[in-house]
């Protein structure tokens, strides 16, 4: 199994800042309160399909290829609302780039496989601690799903310098993009970055901190779990970020793009 590559040195601390936030010890991770027993819903695909372009209109705009499913708290039966976000986001980029649930592993086989390659301490499985980028990208590898890239964001620095990198992902027809980081920990994807007149800049946003059984895609859209958000106001210029982008790495899933 290959392994994301090293760190530079100037970066360790802030990713392992990320670990630090994300990983509470044993002790205080595992208060195992029974779940609130829902029913499984049925993912949603392609849950932005019929936005309409934000702003005064594009002048570059790209979106992924391929399909995706739209996960979300409490989507499998297991309530893990202020908690699971990012096992959510990772699950919608397993899905990707067919669109498919077969790939998509569920929350407790995420926590095993982090115990079983040395990332997490014995005791994981079973408790309620986030998990960012980095356990994305060790997953998205242990659980044969597209290949993902990581990419560090300082903090006070935004996703403004990353425009150029996200418009390439896209167009060049990347998947999914996980974002978290430590000010604003809440995991979620980016679908696709469209380039305004002047300064405007706005990402496609999919949010996986729905509660509740959304209908289809309209109802999510509106009331924006998925839409067009601007990148000066959306991403907190006090928190650095890591992304994950995805890419296919088989011949499979390149087929899917077609």
């Amino acid at each position: 199994m290959s392994l994301p590559s090293p760190l530079p040195r100037e970066l360790e601390s802030e990713f392992s800042l990320e670990f630090a936030l994300h990983r509470q010890d044993a002790a205080s991770a595992l208060f195992r309160q029974p779940p609130l027993l829902l029913t499984a819903l049925e993912p949603l695909k392609d849950v932005h399909l019929g936005l309409s372009p934000p702003g005064r209109g594009p002048v570059r705009l790209a979106c992924l290829s391929g399909h995706y499913l739209y996960y979300h708290y409490g989507c499998d039966g297991l309530d893990d609302r202020g908690w699971g976000c990012g096992y959510r986001t990772l699950q919608t980029l397993c899905s990707w780039p067919e669109g498919r649930p077969a790939a998509v592993p569920g929350l407790a086989a995420v926590q095993k496989a982090l115990e079983d390659i040395g990332d997490k301490p014995r005791g994981f499985l079973g408790s309620r601690s986030w998990i960012g980028c980095i356990e994305a990208s060790l997953c998205l590898d242990h659980f044969g799903g597209p290949q993902g890239r990581l990419c560090h964001v300082p903090r006070g620095a935004g996703l403004q310098g990353e425009l150029e990198r996200l418009y390439s992902h896209f167009a060049g027809g990347g998947g999914p993009v996980m974002v978290g980081g430590d000010a604003d920990a809440q995991s979620k994807a980016l679908l696709g970055v469209c380039l305004g007149p002047g300064t405007e800049a706005y990402v496609l946003v999919l949010d996986p901190h729905c509660w509740g059984a959304p209908k289809d895609p309209c109802e999510l859209q509106a009331a924006g779990w998925v839409g067009w958000q601007e990148v000066r106001t959306a991403f907190d210029p006090n928190s650095f970020y890591n992304l994950c982008l995805t890419s296919c790495k088989s011949e499979k899933q390149r087929h899917a793009l077609d």
